[in-house]
């Protein structure tokens, strides 16, 4: 048996790589075939713009608040909380007057 160490996609905080986010930095944990994990950091005002996506996809809220939209409904969503993505479905994450850090889990297979 050996150990199977190796370094983060991303470590470090950085730009989301979309032009349309503003005041939003990632920090890849994992990227597996199957699997993708990611930490987003949003400042105040911060918005990641309205996509679809061929997988579900599970958005945790771990520090801060912020909101979340899936189709026509919008929820906020607190430090504590998640919400899950359905297929192809539009979505959306935002911060107004707060700060948010969320872990995104991407099942792709």
């Amino acid at each position: 048996m050996s150990l199977d160490v190796a370094p983060l996609p991303r470590p470090g905080w950085g730009r989301v790589p979309d032009p349309q986010a503003n005041g939003v930095e990632s920090k890849g944990l994992l990227a597996q075939e199957d699997l993708f994990l990611a930490l987003l950091r949003f400042a105040e005002n911060a918005t990641i713009h309205e996509y679809t996506a061929p997988h579900e996809i599970t958005a945790i809220c771990l520090e801060g608040r912020g909101f979340t939209s899936v189709g026509s409904e919008s929820a906020p969503l607190h430090a504590g909380e998640r919400v899950v993505w359905p297929v192809n479905a539009p979505h959306r994450l935002w911060t107004e007057d707060s700060t948010m850090v969320t872990l995104m889990v991407e099942r792709t297979a």
